[in-house]
């Protein structure tokens, strides 16, 4: 089963930046509990969706960020 991309370049660095503030966050005790908890699935998900530039959700959505053809 070939994902066909649908994550574009600057969503994809996006993503990455966005996981690690997150996973920051909630490490150095900025968030904590519950909100750390959810922060680092958060990150966890935008994180491996901005390595395999492939989002689920934008797939049932029809967006497609990615340009290349």
């Amino acid at each position: 089963m070939k994902l066909s991309l649908n994550v574009g370049s600057f969503d994809q660095i996006l993503r990455l930046i966005i996981g690690a503030v997150l996973i920051a966050l909630a490490y150095f005790g900025i968030l904590s509990g519950t909100a750390a908890i959810i922060a680092y699935v958060v990150a966890a998900i935008t994180i491996i969706t901005g390595l395999v530039k492939f989002c689920p959700l934008y797939s049932i959505l029809g967006i497609n960020s990615n340009k290349t053809k």
